[in-house]
């Protein structure tokens, strides 16, 4: 029967169901083969980059299997090695190394576009044994030392980004080794595993309702000795039951035609996972996932010291994501409200903390998505300075476009304009979070992990260790459901050898539907209702969850049983007081007291613009541009170094904030004598003033009453070395 003597609605739909139905198990079957091969490979990896081994972590005095890497600038693209070099550390989370530099927008190829050295930490799939976490971000720091040398004309420090649970080892990092690193941008980095809302963020449940980390040390030890992160990638599966079992595969069988080289790039990365140390897991578990130990100083190295998060002298950038299910803002942020009590401590301890929130990006785009990288990572790589100019305090980072009635756009560089804004620790508790009740169930279930876990590891844990075999361990990692629905359809499998023909013959004939064909539209109707009755059923489930895990760890018998005082606010729910660090806030005070009239031009100018940007805090890219054209006119050697720069920053703006009317009152002081020369540094802090477009009235007051200073008479100052500015 001839094709127009058939229903064509009908059969144009059924030949082209047909046709995707092939080239979707061609795609499989790509995506298989592609597994095979990866897992034979010393060093896989996704970089889209080519790469130079500059440090080998088996070489270090504590072996690690993770690898320093120089990253190649692609053909056009050119590097400046005076320009504040950029590491990216990739995530150890189950998954293979390479997320940050996937695709030429990626955050690897903002930092290269915008002609920074770029280096990348990365790992290999086996761990070394008995490598340690701490032996890893010990690693990290010697790493970022071997960039720093290798860069002796910059400025700057290079400038660390941390992606997901690269975030905690970061951190750690820089906190017992605060000198090391300078800016740190956390990526969907958790590090308060508790924090979260009620009916949203079901994760956090996870290990109280397993009973703790007992289930950890199972998984190890079945493993004789070895993790397997195809459970961690599992287990973000589960998070989203709709896109795991139907959105994700229908979204590639629906658009077979344009969707298999995203999908394929993709699963190149998903479908790696990697192992590791039982130790390092147990580790994470029982620290971080369930114990929350990193943000409340309870955690110490092998050598005793106390691990606090109020060490880490870089200026932290935190980047979340409302849209992220995996690392929420509250997980993102709440160790913050941790470690302070109040923004104004936050200035006494010095640290510089930024956030940023996207409104809808998912985990995995905060990393992947080119349009999180052209837009956010390229605003983060381009105003990287200006972050970390930044006098302590709270801020938030906002990305805006550029429009008609924007001010002075040839200062701004890129598409969008980067501003700062001063926040307090109000805005964060605002974000949500836990109670003291809710940190009370977290603190119950963190004390039945530690029960639960000794009595494994006492009774059950010998008998599995003798039954465990490194071939029986190896077998079950090869028949993980997460490796099998790769291999299962690779060409090893007689059934899919087939496939590639018939895929070529069906690519030549090639037939696709009309959108609007009665059947393929049904068909993405019936597509709309299953995810929704699944992701219904997932909602259901997080439910349930949540509700066994409020109603078990409520109970008082239990909270009685393993010690939880009826007081609702537990001991690990606060950071404690550090009589040291109060000492030396102390001296500090006491040295800034003998500095208002130190100093000369330089001091008067940025005590000046300290007091009119006023409470708000709000600065942008336009006045630091103008600000550093102003630097870069001065001779080289009068020209104060970035860190010199940052260092008076920093002091007269905690000059102000300590007593505003009194460091105002010696602005004269430190003022040239000639009327004139005082006019042209007047002339040069306007122009930094005017630089984001109109005043407020508030600038407007607060920049007369400057004006009238510099017109005062000037007084001999205590005059201490300086250059200019």
């Amino acid at each position: 029967m001839a094709d127009e003597q058939i229903p064509t609605p009908l059969y144009d739909y059924l030949l082209d169901a047909c046709q995707r139905s092939v080239l979707f198990l061609d795609v499989l079957r790509q995506r298989g083969n592609t597994y095979r091969e990866r897992t034979q490979e010393a060093a896989p990896n996704v970089l889209s980059f080519d790469v130079e081994v500059i440090r080998d972590g088996r070489s270090l005095p504590r072996p690690v299997n993770y690898l320093l890497v120089r990253v190649q600038p692609p053909d056009g693209v050119t590097t400046d090695p005076a320009k504040r070099p950029f590491v990216v550390v990739d995530p150890r989370a189950g998954h293979g190394p390479g997320i940050g530099g996937m695709k030429k927008d990626s955050e690897i190829g903002m930092a290269l576009v915008a002609g920074h050295p770029c280096y990348f930490i990365g790992f290999l799939p086996e761990p070394v044994p008995e490598q340690t976490i701490e032996d890893v971000w010990n690693a990290e720091a010697v790493f970022i030392e071997d960039v720093t040398a290798r860069h002796p004309g910059a400025e700057t420090k290079p400038a660390v980004i941390a992606n997901c649970q690269a975030g905690w080892q970061t951190m750690i990092m820089a906190a017992t080794h605060p000198e090391v690193a300078g800016p740190l941008l956390l990526a969907g980095s958790p590090l308060s595993y508790w924090d979260g809302v009620r009916g949203v963020n079901p994760m956090r449940y996870t290990g109280g309702l397993l009973g703790g980390t007992w289930m950890t040390s199972l998984a190890g030890d079945i493993g004789h000795g070895t993790f397997d992160g195809a459970n961690l990638v599992a287990n973000f599966e589960k998070l989203d039951p709709a896109n795991t079992l139907w959105q994700k595969p229908y979204n590639l069988y629906s658009k077979v035609d344009t969707e298999t080289e995203r999908f394929l790039d993709f699963e190149t990365w998903w479908g790696s996972p990697v192992l590791l140390n039982a130790g390092e897991m147990q580790w994470i578990a029982d620290n971080l996932f369930v114990g929350n130990k990193l943000a409340t100083g309870k955690l110490k190295t092998s050598d005793g010291v106390r691990i606090d998060l109020r060490n880490v002298s870089s200026t932290i950038i935190i980047f979340c994501s409302w849209g992220d299910n995996i690392t929420p803002p509250q997980q993102a942020l709440g160790w913050i409200t941790d470690l302070y009590e109040h923004e104004r401590d936050i200035v006494a301890n010095g640290q510089t903390l930024v956030y940023c929130l996207h409104q809808t990006i998912g985990h995995l785009g905060i990393f992947v998505s080119g349009k999180v990288a052209s837009k956010e990572h390229g605003e983060f790589t381009n105003c990287m300075d200006m972050i970390d100019l930044m006098p302590p305090g709270l801020y938030e980072a906002v990305i805006a476009d550029i429009d008609e009635d924007t001010a002075n756009p040839s200062l701004i560089e890129g598409r969008y304009l980067f501003s700062l804004h001063a926040r307090t620790l109000a805005d964060i508790r605002a974000l949500g979070g836990n109670s003291p009740e809710d940190d009370k169930l977290f603190e119950t279930a963190a004390r039945v992990s530690e029960i639960n876990r000794t009595l494994y590891e006492r009774f059950a844990a010998p008998i599995v260790r003798a039954w465990s075999t490194a071939a029986g361990a190896e077998a079950m990692r090869r028949m993980h459901p997460n490796r099998m629905r790769f291999a299962a359809f690779s060409d090893e499998n007689p059934m899919m050898r087939m496939i590639a023909s018939m895929a070529d013959g069906v690519r030549n004939a090639r037939r696709p539907a009309s959108p609007d064909n009665p059947f393929a539209i049904f068909e993405q109707t019936m597509s709309n209702w299953i995810a929704s009755s699944i992701a219904l059923l997932g909602k259901g489930r997080d439910a349930a969850v949540e509700n066994i895990f409020l109603q078990t760890y409520a109970a008082p018998v239990l909270q009685a049983v393993v010690g939880i005082a009826e007081n609702p606010e537990p001991q690990s729910a606060r950071i404690e007081r550090d009589q040291l660090r109060e000492t030396e806030q102390s001296v500090e005070r006491a040295r800034l007291e003998k500095e208002f009239e130190a100093g000369g031009t330089p001091e008067a100018i940025v005590r000046a613009l300290a007091y009119i940007r006023g409470d708000d805090g709000s600065v942008d890219e336009r006045g630091f541009a103008t600000l550093k054209a102003l630097r870069e006119t001065q001779p080289a050697a009068r020209r104060r170094s970035m860190n010199a720069l940052k260092q008076l920053l920093k002091e007269q703006t905690l000059l102000v904030r300590l007593d505003e009317e009194r460091a105002l009152a010696a602005i004269p002081k430190l003022l040239p004598r000639s009327q004139d020369e005082r006019n042209t540094v007047l002339d040069r802090m306007r122009r930094v003033v005017a630089a984001r477009g109109a005043l407020t009235e508030e600038e407007k007051r607060r920049l007369a009453r400057i004006e009238a200073l510099f017109a005062s008479e000037r007084r001999k100052p205590i005059r201490k070395e300086t250059t200019d500015a």
